[in-house]
């Protein structure tokens, strides 16, 4: 309770003004930082979230985060001690006021001086003057009575003792660490009231008694007694002495009473003239008395207004009773006079009354007043203190109120102005002086219940008196018959003179001035000499006000009596702005206002309120200064040093921003917080920029792989690195608040480029994060149990955790709110590298952490199943790589970017803009490639599997087993798993990569069989397990919608460009189409039996004769002519001629003969083969033979069945050599009826050709077939065509 009552008013401190900040011990790195940080934003919480964030203290959820205001000092602190000695520092001064009130012997007077001289600071209580207060008591006690004395000398000796225990507590006597200066002390009075008066004490303690048993009002005589009782406790009178005052008083004669009205004005009037108008007039008389008082005449006025004033002597105050009447005058006028009234007569009531006055005209020639309305008021129902009312005029006969009429009523004694002054004044200070000893909150109905009372705390007095103060300070207003103008004058007067010892509420002071001002500036209310006493009262006031205002920290913006307090002070400087100050009067002396530096004259007020404030910041960074020294000297604790100040300084702008800001700027338009910003700006400058460009320069770069434990640093510069960003924080918070406090005027500013001494520092920062981002990325791995978060999503723990890493690290670029442009590119780029860096390792971490599982051996395989936690480290990794461009937009880059378009140009910005996207886009595909690489792991990991199923079914595909079956099966259930497990995207290149494996075992798989030259059935089991698998792959479908798509594809790159990625995923799938095509062509040629091969050479050998004759060139080897024709069962051959054979023979000619074969040879094994004569020596044999081969019509459709003509050179000796040779299929050759004869058939002009290509798949896949008699032949015969 003690406490409660020291921090009232203007006793109270500011919220967090010279604390020590409380908290935990330092916890771990930046542990400083995460204790008074606040909440920062929500991101996504993982189930183990928790556990991950121990592995560093809870790092990221605090790192970046605005830092706490200072919490209020906790019980039993310092602060707390120190409150407790200033409490009874105040009690004891109380007393001694309360002593000094006793030995006042004479009333006060208005002149008594500033004096005093003050030593405070900011630790110590001071209110007002208090200081000055102290001293002056001092002196009275010592001038006193003995006993007074030497009691006020043993309680001020105690005081002393408590004041050094306080300055000890605080540490520092400099005094620069005060918040007031030291006021005058020369020709200090010895009194505390002055002896200055004409009376005495005893003097105007009858002459109040006098007044109290002549009390104006209705007033009883135990009403008298009671203050009778209040009068003795306040002059100090003993009961022998009181007796004998008030038989005196008694003894005088009774006071000349007036009663004093002010005839305001009427309303509501009744006509009494024809024009429906009235003249009135009011009367005023006593009933004792027989003279009556008019006011003048209003002419033709229902409304009127007079503001007239009377003075009425009383005789029996009590019993006497005032008349009020209100008259319609009637001038002298003759008949003719009224008759000209007609025309303004107002309807028939006007008229009947203008004919009634000219009848009483013409007949009696007199002209009597008529009565509106009267009221009889008794004077014992006016108040002590006079009333204003409106009063109801009646008339006998009339039921209704004739009008109302308002008066100003006082009753008042007839006294000497000068003299009633001087005595009300007296009054006023020993009354006051009475109540400041006493609490007036107390009970004080009785003599008991005041002498329980407490002395009044300083500047708790608010102005009111106790009820029997007030009705005796109303008795004597009236008896002496004091205006409302002189009663505040003296109360200004005797008030400023009892603040210099006891301060009172400003409040008092306001309300004063809101009277008096505009009577001084009118000028015509006081006398000369009554002005000079107003200007010498605010002399006296304004050290105390200057004083208080240097300590406006103190109060509470909760605390409502503390914002009056603060608004009645500054009202007490907006009045005395609005005042012009007289020649002759210097507000500002400079031995009291010494500290004043910018004032140009003694009346500067502006001036003086911009020094009071500016040496308030001062002295107030001073003495944070001076509370926060150094223990020691070592780089964190100077960046510590300079967090404390700064927050001190934050926390006291903010509190002037947010509660002293708005008054001074309503009531003086002075910018309070401005001025202090201006100082601190400077100060703080000062302070912090030398520490911190002397640690940013010390601090040592963090050089770690992707492994966080091999990180090269100590903790040290990791500790201090984190002490460095919690002063960044806090000092940008401090230059934000100057975009409130200066709007756009902040030129000259000293902190707003304090980012430029963090330069190298946030690199720093940002090296740190990325450690302890590695660090939180292996732990939540390691605490992975590879299940998804939830329900609805494809992913586990700590994908979710990484993320929210990621976040944190935003969350702190965010907070960091890099003003330069430039620096902010450079800072964004490096964070997306550290996160793609983070990825990578994540990656990694995920892959060391499935490796393994899945895996089963028994004695007849080893084998490898897809489990759920593969699928899920996919999505993880997946995950995490759909959250980089988000990210990346949330860092802020377009506002970036933007900025740097109006900082430098439109295309500086896209240049960055376009850097940023191929940043992104590496880090994308970066982590898209550590995908593709898990999921090459994984299928690594089923390729054995695989290849030894395909092995096996190449060999026993046809045989009764379930090869086959078992390989489907194994791909179904591992590609079932991870469709349901895996997203889309991941799906889609899981099965790009599983199938690619495949592809690679079974081309392999292929060649190999043809180096070996496997058997045929090899071969065409391959070709049936290709089918399945493109079927289970849907290959065939895909390698046609690729075709679809290829033209498409080509005309948007033509249009809008090459995407890197989409071409690569192109270029992979034209490569795999071109795998099938090779692996379908190698299985149809290995897989045939050796007639259907030698058939797909004699289709090679065609496709070459029809390749020439759509070209159109001449055969090197001649032109065969044939006709065919199919009749019925037989196939009719004309062969015609040859021309233009290839010379055989050495004499350049040769003996041509046609062989004519029928394909495939299987087909026709006894059909005879037919011949042509040999023609000799020639090379345009004319032939003209026909040839019937007898064909069913089955044999007529046989597939790809071919007519072979075979044009060799007969040779007598050796054997037949080969010319040439020419292909007809069946499917060209006419078939007819019997009717048509072949010579009616056209002619066939055949090119002939030679084999030309050695390398023929075919003759390969042939030559491969060694086991194969007929292949052998076959190539043994086309090999030797290339001999020749």
């Amino acid at each position: 309770m003690e406490e409660e009552e020291v921090c009232k008013g203007l006793e109270s401190k500011g919220g967090g003004q010279g604390r020590r900040e409380s908290g935990e011990p330092l916890k771990g790195l930046w542990g400083h930082v995460f204790d008074r940080v606040n909440s920062v934003e929500d991101a996504e919480v993982a189930a183990d979230g928790t556990s991950v964030s121990h592995v560093d203290g809870g790092f990221f959820e605090k790192f970046g985060s605005l830092l706490k205001h200072p919490d209020d000092h906790p019980k039993g602190s310092p602060r707390s001690g120190r409150m407790v000695r200033e409490t009874a520092i105040r009690r004891k001064r109380s007393a001694k006021l309360a002593a000094a009130a006793a030995a006042a012997a004479v009333p006060v007077d208005a002149g008594v001086a500033v004096s005093g001289a003050e030593e405070d600071n900011e630790e110590e209580v001071v209110d007002g003057v208090g200081a000055v207060a102290e001293e002056m008591v001092a002196m009275e006690i010592k001038e006193g009575e003995e006993q007074l004395r030497e009691k006020g000398e043993e309680e001020e000796e105690g005081e002393g003792e408590e004041e050094e225990e306080e300055d000890e507590g605080v540490g520092s006597a400099s005094p620069h660490t005060s918040d007031s200066e030291p006021e005058e002390s020369e020709n200090k009075p010895k009194d505390i009231i002055s002896n200055t008066m004409v009376w005495n004490l005893e003097e105007l303690y009858s002459e109040v008694l006098y007044e109290i048993l002549h009390m104006i009002g209705d007033g009883t005589e135990e009403e008298r007694e009671e203050l009778y009782s209040y009068l003795r406790e306040a002059f100090k009178f003993d009961e022998e002495k009181h007796n004998s005052l008030l038989e005196a008083a008694r003894a005088k004669e009774a006071p000349d009473i007036v009663l004093n009205v002010e005839v305001i004005e009427a309303k509501e009037l009744k006509p009494k003239d024809a024009n429906g108008l009235s003249d009135p007039y009011c009367t005023l008389y006593l009933t004792s008395g027989s003279h009556r008082y008019n006011t003048s005449v209003k002419s033709e006025t229902l409304q009127p207004s007079w503001e007239e004033h009377f003075s009425l002597p009383l005789q029996k105050c009590l019993e006497d009773q005032l008349n009020i009447e209100v008259w319609d005058f009637d001038p002298a006028e003759t008949v003719a006079e009224k008759m000209k009234k007609i025309g303004g007569v107002k309807g028939v009531k006007g008229l009947r009354k203008l004919m009634k006055e000219i009848a009483v005209t013409a007949s009696t020639g007199k002209h009597n007043d008529e009565l509106i309305g009267s009221h009889v008021l008794p004077i014992k129902s006016i108040p002590v203190t006079g009333q204003t009312l409106w009063c109801p005029l009646e008339k006998k006969g009339k039921g209704k109120v004739q009008g109302m009429v308002k008066l100003k009523l006082a009753v008042g004694a007839v006294k000497n102005f000068q003299v009633a002054m001087q005595e009300h004044r007296s009054l006023v200070k020993m009354l006051l002086l009475y109540e400041l000893e006493k609490d007036t909150n107390s009970s004080i109905d009785s003599l008991d219940g005041l002498a329980a009372s407490k002395p009044c705390r300083p500047y708790s007095w608010s102005g009111e008196f106790s009820s029997k103060g007030v009705i005796v300070l109303t008795q004597h207003l009236a008896q002496a018959g004091i205006n409302a103008y002189h009663q505040f004058l003296a109360q200004w007067i005797e008030y400023t003179s009892i603040h210099v010892d006891h301060p009172l509420h400003f409040a008092v002071f306001s309300r004063i001035l809101d009277t008096l001002v505009p009577c001084i500036q009118g000028g015509n209310v006081f006398s000369e000499d009554e002005v000079k006493m107003f200007w010498d009262s605010y002399k006296k006031l304004l050290p105390s006000c200057f004083n208080c205002l240097k300590k406006v920290r103190r109060l509470s913006k909760d605390d409502k009596s503390a914002e009056l307090q603060l608004r009645s002070l500054l009202s007490i400087f907006a009045h005395l702005k609005s005042l012009e100050c007289p020649d002759g009067i210097e507000l500002f002396s400079p031995t009291l206002f010494s500290w004043f530096k910018t004032i140009e004259n003694g009346c500067d007020i502006e001036g003086g309120l911009h020094d009071a404030v500016t040496q308030c910041a001062q002295e107030w960074v001073y003495v944070i200064l001076e509370e926060n020294k150094m223990d020691e000297t070592s780089d964190d604790t100077k960046l510590k040093h300079a967090i404390t100040v700064t927050q001190k300084l934050r926390s006291d702008l903010q509190k002037a921003l947010d509660f002293h800001e708005k008054h001074f700027q309503e009531i003086l338009h002075f910018p309070y917080t401005k001025t202090l910003y201006k100082v601190y700006d400077y100060e703080l400058s000062e302070v912090a920029k030398p520490i911190v460009t002397d640690a940013c320069w010390k601090l040592k770069p963090l050089r770690f792989s992707d492994n966080p434990e091999d990180v090269m640093t100590d903790s040290e510069h990791l500790q201090m690195g984190t002490s460095l960003f919690e002063l960044y924080l806090i000092l940008q918070r401090f230059a934000i608040l100057a975009g409130r406090i200066y709007c756009m005027d902040m030129d000259g500013l000293k902190m707003q480029d304090y980012h430029n001494w963090f330069t190298k520092g946030v690199a720093h920062w940002l090296d740190i994060a990325l450690f302890k981002a590695l660090q939180r990325i292996e732990k939540a791995v390691e605490l992975d149990a590879l299940v998804p978060v939830d329900a609805s999503v494809q992913y586990s723990s700590s994908a979710v955790d990484t993320l929210a890493i990621y976040y944190q690290i935003k969350i702190f670029w965010n907070q960091l709110s890099w003003p330069d442009v430039e620096g902010s590119y450079s800072f964004i780029a490096k964070i997306i590298d550290d996160i793609c860096r983070c990825s990578v390792y994540y990656a990694d971490m995920m892959a060391k952490k499935v490796d393994g599982l899945g895996e089963s051996e028994n004695a007849y395989e080893k084998k490898f199943v897809v489990t759920n936690e593969w699928c899920l480290a996919i999505n993880n990794i997946g995950y995490i790589q759909e959250s980089l461009a988000p990210f990346v937009q949330e860092l802020g880059t377009d506002a970036m970017l933007n900025k740097l378009a109006d900082y430098q140009s439109e295309t500086a910005a896209d240049h960055c803009r376009e850097t940023l996207k191929l940043v992104v886009s590496n880090a994308e595909e970066t982590v898209g490639n550590k995908i593709v690489d898990l999921i090459q792991m994984l299928t690594d990991k089923m390729s054995p599997a695989m290849q030894r199923f395909l092995q096996e079914g190449a060999e026993l595909l046809n045989q009764e087993n379930n090869i086959m079956d078992r390989l489907m099966q194994y791909l179904d259930e591992n590609l079932m798993t991870l469709h349901s497990n895996l997203s889309d995207e991941n799906f889609d290149r899981t099965l790009e990569i599983v199938w690619a494996n495949v592809e690679a075992m079974l081309l392999t798989m292929i060649e190999t069989g043809v180096e070996k030259r496997r058997p045929p059935s090899f071969f065409a089991n391959l070709h049936e397990t290709l089918r399945m698998l493109l079927s289970f792959f849907r290959r065939e479908e895909q390698c046609c919608q690729m075709q679809q798509q290829q033209q498409q594809e080509e005309e948007e790159v033509h249009v809008n460009g090459e995407d890197g990625c989409e071409e690569k995923k192109r270029g992979g799938r034209r490569e795999s189409k071109r795998k099938i095509d090779r692996m379908e062509s190698l299985l149809s040629l290995h897989g045939m039996e050796t007639c259907e091969l030698i058939q797909q050479y004699h289709l090679e050998r065609l496709g070459e004769q029809l390749s020439i004759e759509g070209s159109g060139q001449a055969s090197p080897f001649g032109l065969l002519t044939v006709r065919l024709q199919f009749v019925e069962d037989v196939l009719r051959i004309g062969v015609m001629n040859a021309r233009n054979l290839k010379p055989m023979d050495s004499n350049g000619s040769c003996d041509p003969f046609v062989r004519i074969h029928l394909l495939p040879e299987e087909k026709f094994t006894g059909t005879t083969k037919p011949r042509t004569k040999t023609h000799k020596k020639t090379l345009f044999p004319l032939f003209d033979e026909v040839f019937t081969v007898q064909m069913s019509s089955d044999l007529q459709q046989t597939k790809d069945g071919l007519v072979h003509f075979v044009v060799k050179d007969y040779d007598m000796i050796s054997a037949n050599e080969f010319i040439a040779e020419a292909y007809v299929p069946f499917s060209k050759i006419p078939s007819t009826d019997i009717t048509i004869g072949l010579e009616t058939l056209p002619q066939v002009h055949l090119p002939l050709t030679r084999p030309t290509n050695p390398d023929s798949k075919v003759l390969l896949a042939l030559e491969h077939r060694h086991g194969d008699k007929l292949a052998r032949d076959f190539y043994k015969n086309k090999k030797s065509l290339f001999s020749h």
